[in-house]
């Protein structure tokens, strides 16, 4: 009788395999890069060849935006699924709650390998990236990530990384460094017939700008600044052609799902102007701080390259992806903010039926379809704005006396986000109805196991400035 049940066991699971899709699964993000900093927007310096290549073989996005105007937020939701202020996650540096259940747990269950290569910044921990400890809570390993190869924040040339916790001196440009150890997890993977999860999160071209020689002779005439953040984006672009370059040696490509976006809007102070022509910069929630460069290639399912108008997010790369390998209903912390973009994949889509909804910094935005609605506090009063993107992505002319039947739709679904996001800031999303203590939001500096490296890192000058404040 056991063996019969052990048998029909063992059936049930052939069975649950096959219905399963195991596509590989890499998520790429840069840090800072602009939305106009890519060379298939004609961007005047800047040539992205491997990026423009990526974008003529797959689904291009030129309405596509982070989770939040600045970096942690939208780390947080890529990986929740979720408005990043629901997940504790309410700015810069802020830690992701232990509560939260991410994409990487969730395809870890279903058997993926997991790996995180590069900035995370998702612990509480400000300052120049330095090694993730492994004892510290809230890091890769918290949120079903196998292989780590991390560090806190921001990192240039010659980094320190961590290795599942231990320390290690590196050598050469960032991004071709974790890219490198990215193609090692997935060759490994690949050897033992393990789907991977994969994300690889560049420190590029976060400030300060520190960059190859050989990467710095196409910006001559630049201000010196200008010319080490360019060729930061070189090498990074470089990376990616090596990226590509493998998956197709390894014959893993048409099975491999890569999805290309940067985490914010671009940096004020560079030249040639970092957000083609959009309003503001990063840190903003005009389209200048949210809207970024986003790329798909996947070659089994996206034959024909196509340019996509439909504004889609941060916010939806969860569930496009729960979508496509099968996960369960319960793998998500509810509400999930965002939509499946796989109708979009095989069809020129315009309209989404969910708003794409931004809270920070007591500022929101809701952006439905061609229409965004701002809410900006000022002083003891909100004062809204109303932009028609369709007709005005610069966000130059505010309609809001000319369509108040846009506008009171719009601010009664803005005010019924808040009523959302406040329960689940008080912790209402969670089996609790709480917050659990989380980490407090510090610099690295001000945790003891790290003061033993002070002494060693003070000749590095990505820690020199941090150091002297001590």
């Amino acid at each position: 009788m056991y063996l019969k049940y052990y048998l029909i066991s063992i059936l049930a699971a052939f069975k649950l395999l096959a219905k399963l899709d195991h596509t590989n699964i890499i998520l790429i993000m840069t840090d800072d890069q602009g939305w106009g900093q890519m060379g298939y927007m004609n961007h005047p310096v800047l040539k992205t060849p491997n990026l423009d290549k990526m974008a003529a073989n797959g689904l291009r996005f030129d309405r596509f935006y982070a989770g939040g105007p600045v970096c942690s937020p939208t780390r947080a939701t890529v990986l929740t699924g979720r408005t990043h202020d629901r997940t504790g996650v309410f700015d810069h540096g802020y830690a992701l709650r232990l509560q939260e259940k991410t994409l990487a747990q969730a395809l870890k269950h279903q058997g993926y390998a997991t790996g995180h290569f590069g900035k995370w910044l998702l612990n509480g921990l400000r300052g120049p990236g330095v090694p993730v400890l492994k004892s510290y809570p809230n890091g890769p390993s918290a949120f079903g990530f196998d292989q780590w190869i991390s560090v806190t924040n921001f990192f240039d040339l010659n980094p320190i990384m961590s290795r599942n916790g231990k320390f290690e001196e590196m050598e050469g440009d960032s991004s071709e460094i974790i890219v490198e150890e990215a193609l090692s997890f997935i060759r490994k993977s690949t050897r033992e017939g393990t789907p991977f999860f994969c994300a690889i999160w560049f420190g590029t071209p976060h400030s300060p700008f520190m960059a190859l020689e050989r990467d710095l002779s196409d910006f001559k005439g630049l201000t010196k600044e200008s010319m080490m953040h360019h060729a930061e984006l070189k090498a990074m672009d470089r990376s990616i052609g090596s990226l590509r370059k493998s998956l197709r040696s390894m014959k893993i490509q048409n099975d491999t799902l890569v999805w290309f976006m940067s985490d914010n809007g671009g940096l004020p102070k560079i030249v040639p102007r970092t957000t083609g022509g959009l309003r503001d910069y990063k840190g903003s929630l005009y389209e200048g701080g949210i809207r970024v460069p986003a790329i798909i290639e996947w070659p089994s399912k996206l034959k024909h390259s196509r340019i996509s108008f439909y504004p889609a997010g941060a916010v939806d790369i969860f569930p496009t992806i729960a979508e496509i390998t099968g996960l369960p209903a319960g793998a998500s912390i509810k509400p999930q903010d965002g939509q499946s973009l796989v109708p979009i994949f095989g069809k020129n889509k315009i309209n989404r039926t969910k708003p794409l909804i931004f809270s920070s910094r007591d500022r929101m935005a809701i952006i439905d379809n061609q229409w965004k609605l701002l809410s900006l506090p000022s002083g003891n009063d909100t004062v809204y704005e109303l932009y028609d993107l369709s007709k005005d992505s610069a966000e130059k002319i505010n309609v809001i006396n000319d369509f108040p039947l846009i506008y009171q739709r719009l601010q009664k679904y803005l005010t019924t986000s808040k009523l959302s996001i406040s329960k689940s800031k008080e912790g209402k999303d969670y089996l609790k109805k709480m917050v659990d203590k989380q980490p407090p939001r510090i610099f690295w500096t001000d945790v003891p196991a790290y003061k033993k490296y002070f002494k060693q890192w003070e000749i590095r000058p990505e820690y020199r400035s941090r150091l002297n404040k001590k």
